[in-house]
């Protein structure tokens, strides 16, 4: 027996239990707690009140307080799966996947949290069989012949001292025998008045919860408590405890069984008993379990009381809901404790035949699935007012009825409709299309207004490639730059007109404009373009690298593989523009030319203002911005930007142009034009005059400089159409 255990017996045998107020939810000095129960016993010291008794005091509905909580609340109910939910859960997996078998025991978790939600005990009203005892105030009022009021409390002895008649032992009388008792006695001294008894702060009683209770222990409860209120009060049963049996002790016999499911499924509380002092509150271990889990109203598992047969357990789940299966029911065993089977029955007939409506056992998980979904819908497309999918009645539903369902049709429909329609075929699915006069089919027509069948697909056409509203944004240097609606067919000089023309201040060779189909091809475009890429360096380097033998070799291979994939993250980094190479020019001659396009939804076209810089980016000694001179050439830029860099690649330069376009410069007299896909002369005197204000000059690196790069003859032209595309410029490194 440990010391704080035996602190606590010596205080409840020093104090005798009726000249102690128990006021756990109050608790002024130090709690005494058993090591082997969470259980604490407060001790209040007796008022200083006349007479030594005890101060009156207000009876709490819960005395049980942990160290960690607050003043006046329950401990919080700890939620664990038991062995019993977690071998079900588990073993009820491995079964069918349609219905989960995660659930609980049933009931346990009506004593969850705190507090209390049940009115404090001491404020029910007393009733005329309440018994007397130790502690008691009872409170007379009388008027008549003699008014006044005596507060009276029944003391450790079980009497009560009266005026004139002295003192009378009230102990074991109930409420109505106390009223008749005081009322005979004064009658003796007194005549003509009459008399009212009440009852003011009640005693508290001890009572004793043990077995498989989830806090057993010795509790200090209101003389009012039940049955029902102390379970609420001390936490209920564990999940190891039984709520089919729960048992009454009192003088050694046992006085009440009270089975909770009577209480949870029925609402039944006859046998629940007020408690007197002493009592046992002995809570049995659980009983034989099933589980029942999916398509019942109240999937959990049970405990068996007797022998329960399939449907009682069914009926104490709430019975079946709306989607249960009749067809199928699933059940898996425990034989003998050594091995879990399946069968497999169903529902239909149970009530009748007896087979189906077999005995439970212990361990049994039985599964309720669900109804099969058979869909029989239809869907409809097209130009009518809600488009989705229908219910149809084979041969019944017709065209009319389920264009009536859609909302009808929109004002843009056309009077043509098709009806997809697949059969099933032993050689295979066969495809069936049925075209319909709309108008027809809506006057009610036999031959167009036929009827539907499950998985038809009726789509209705639209004055061809109808659209509201087709929209394109122009920005930049027009007088009236904005949003502007177009009509199918417009083009890019009509827009132009509408915007109200250029500006002064309009730059025209650097216009830009771009064009969300433009943008997927170039995504696509480009994404090729770096798997070939990849491809080719990794597949090249998984070769190099299985012929290496020496560390430097090693090493070598390593920094390579990290120079490739740096440069392959910068390539995928590059995000398309969706730019298209427009070269604008005075309206008049812009009309009717190639570059007079026509427009699509969301084009967007911005022209710049005017530029008069050239940009130099790349093996330089240092990247710059410079005024545009007529007189200078891209050599000169290069020069103002310092010169090239110790591994620029002078043969390979090439030009941004502003208007979206690259080109490599001139190297000699005749030189291959790439738009032209032609062989040109030039003239003397102009082979450097290349560059005009707005451009960009791109000095690549030399691919000499990384002995891997030397394998990609065409690594400057990838990089060249990889800024023509997303209107970047890479450093390799």
């Amino acid at each position: 027996m440990t010391m704080k255990r035996l602190i606590a017996l010596l205080i409840l045998f020093v104090f005798p239990v009726n000249s102690i107020a128990f006021e756990l939810q109050t608790i002024p000095v130090p709690t005494v707690q058993s090591s082997a129960s969470p259980t604490t016993i407060g001790v209040q010291p007796p008022s200083p009140a006349a007479g030594g008794q005890t101060a009156p005091q207000q009876s709490p509905s819960s005395q049980t307080v942990s160290p960690q909580e607050q003043p006046g609340l329950k401990k919080p109910y700890e939620e664990k799966m038991s062995e019993v939910e977690q071998f079900i859960k588990i073993a009820g997996s491995k079964g069918s996947s349609a219905v989960s078998s995660d659930i609980k025991q049933f009931g346990y978790d009506l004593f969850d949290g705190s507090p209390s939600s049940f009115a404090p005990v001491e404020r029910v009203p007393v009733g005329p069989d309440y018994v007397i005892g130790p502690g008691d105030e009872v409170k007379i009022t009388l008027w008549g012949n003699i008014d006044g009021t005596m507060n009276l409390t029944v003391d450790r002895d079980g009497t009560v001292s009266l005026p004139k008649v002295g003192v009378l032992g009230v102990t074991g009388l109930t409420f109505k025998e106390l009223k008749e008792t005081l009322h005979k006695e004064l009658s003796k001294y007194y005549v003509g008045f009459q008399m009212n008894v009440s009852l003011g702060s009640l005693k508290t009683i001890r009572v004793y919860v043990v077995g498989n209770a989830n806090r057993p222990g010795a509790y200090t409860v209101s003389s009012l408590s039940t049955l029902v209120t102390a379970l609420f009060d001390t936490g209920g049963p564990s999940k190891t405890g039984t709520m089919r049996d729960i048992q009454v002790k009192r003088n050694g016999k046992t006085i009440v069984h009270f089975d909770l499911y009577d209480f949870l499924l029925k609402g039944d509380k006859t046998k629940d008993i007020r408690l007197m002092p002493e009592d046992v509150i002995f809570i049995p271990p659980v009983g034989h379990l099933a589980g029942i889990a999916g398509n019942v109203k109240n999937p959990a598992i049970y405990e068996l009381k007797g022998e329960i047969k399939l449907l009682e357990l069914i009926q104490m789940a709430g019975g079946l809901n709306s989607l249960a299966f009749k067809g199928r029911i699933q059940v898996q065993r425990n034989e003998s404790n050594q091995f879990r089977t399946i069968f497999e029955g169903d529902l239909i007939d149970m009530e009748e035949n007896a087979e189906k409506n077999f005995s439970l056992k212990d361990g049994d998980l039985v599964k309720i699935f669900s109804i099969i979904e058979t869909k029989n819908t239809a869907m409809i497309h097209g130009a009518v007012a809600t488009p989705g999918e229908f219910g149809v009645t084979p041969g019944v539903t017709r065209v009319k009825d389920v264009i009536s369902l859609a909302g009808g049709l929109l004002y843009y429909a056309s009077d043509k409709a098709e009806i997809t329609r697949v059969r099933v075929t032993q050689a295979g699915p066969q495809t069936e299309r049925i075209l319909v006069d709309i108008a027809k089919a809506m006057e009610g027509d036999a031959s167009n207004n036929i009827a539907l069948e499950v998985n038809d697909y009726l789509f209705v056409r639209s004055v061809p490639e109808w659209r509201l509203y087709r929209t394109v944004t122009v920005q930049g240097e027009v007088r009236y730059p904005g949003t502007y609606t177009i009509k199918k067919g417009e083009r890019l000089s009509s827009l132009l007109e509408r915007a109200g023309g250029y500006t002064g201040s309009a730059y025209l060779r650097g216009a830009f404009f771009t064009r969300e189909s433009v943008k997927e091809l170039q995504r696509k475009s480009l994404e090729e373009m770096i798997g070939r890429l990849e491809i080719e360096m990794y597949g090249s380097g998984a070769t190099a690298a299985s012929a290496a033998v020496s560390k430097e070799e090693l090493d070598a291979k390593k920094i390579e593989a990290e120079q490739k994939a740096r440069l392959l993250e910068k390539l995928k980094a590059a995000k398309p523009t969706g730019r298209l190479t427009v070269r604008l020019a005075h309206l008049r001659l812009l009309k009717g030319s190639e570059y007079d396009v026509e427009l699509e939804e969301g084009d967007s076209l911005y022209i710049p203002t005017t530029s008069n810089v050239v940009n130099v980016v790349g093996s330089v000694m240092t990247n710059g911005t410079f005024i545009y001179s007529d007189a200078l050439s891209y050599k000169e830029y290069i020069e103002m930007a310092g010169g090239y860099a110790r591994y620029a690649d002078t043969s390979n330069i090439y030009i941004l142009k502003a208007d979206g376009s690259a080109r490599k410069v001139s190297s000699g007299w005749v030189n291959w034009n790439p738009l032209k896909s032609r062989w040109e002369m030039t003239a003397f005197g102009e082979k450097e005059k290349e560059l005009e204000a707005g451009d960009t000059v791109v000095v690549p690196q030399k691919t000499e400089k990384v002995a891997w790069l030397r394998e990609f003859k065409d690594i400057t032209q990838i990089l060249m159409q990889l800024a023509v595309t997303a209107g970047v410029v890479l450093q390799l490194y």
